[in-house]
């Protein structure tokens, strides 16, 4: 992928134009930053050999990712957006880029090889899960962990301090989440939050009656 300024000047003109054309389905202006890339990627698991990327924009993710280490035919990039879409594929031709609905993660997961035998180490997430209703940030979660091992992380942005996930939907799916780095360098500043499920809980007491 070209890393010119020139290059750098298409993928911010690419994607502030999808935000033009829907600002409630681009959740910024413009691209992550490459602190912010670098923040996302310090969560990855140790060792962390397969990886799915929600919401892939223009690709600061994904370029950050493979130059993390991940192979590119074990990296699975979705994003919803055709134009972004295509955008992806020209910058990414060896990435497994999929236009797809991240709801839908399950069955394009198993589609390209992520399945029960092949789960993925860490889904990352680009998508501006605060702004979502809870029955469609919990069926994103679901899906995501469906697809990832026991000890697998779901690595999340979101703009300001808060947590970007209903507690009720972190609660239904038995997730516990961990606040990470915060970066000012972004536009907006943004922090990164990771999601894992939980080890152990702790039995409620019984009411007597």
């Amino acid at each position: 992928m070209d890393r010119t300024p020139q290059s750098a000047l298409v993928h911010t003109w690419t994607f502030f134009r999808q935000w033009l054309k829907n600002p409630r389905g681009v959740a910024a202006i413009s691209p992550s930053s490459r602190q912010l890339a670098r923040q996302m990627m310090s969560e990855l698991p140790n060792g962390a050999r397969r990886v799915v990327e929600l919401g892939g924009g223009t690709g600061v993710f994904t370029r950050a990712l493979l130059d993390h280490g991940i192979s590119p035919r074990d990296l699975l990039v979705l994003e919803l957006n055709e134009e972004l879409h295509q955008h992806l594929q020209r910058h990414f031709p060896q990435v497994q880029v999929a236009c797809a609905d991240a709801r839908d993660l399950g069955a394009v997961a198993r589609q390209h090889g992520f399945d029960e035998s092949s789960p993925a180490d860490a889904v990352v997430s680009g998508l501006g899960l605060l702004s979502m209703p809870r029955p469609t940030q919990q069926a994103i979660l679901a899906a995501a962990f469906d697809c990832l091992q026991p000890e697998g992380r779901f690595v999340q942005f979101t703009y300001g301090p808060a947590n970007p996930v209903n507690r009720e939907v972190l609660d239904d799916l038995d997730l516990v989440a961990r606040r990470g780095s915060f970066t000012w360098w972004n536009v907006p500043p943004a922090t990164v939050y990771v999601y894992s499920r939980r080890v152990s809980r702790a039995i409620r007491p019984r009411s007597m009656r």
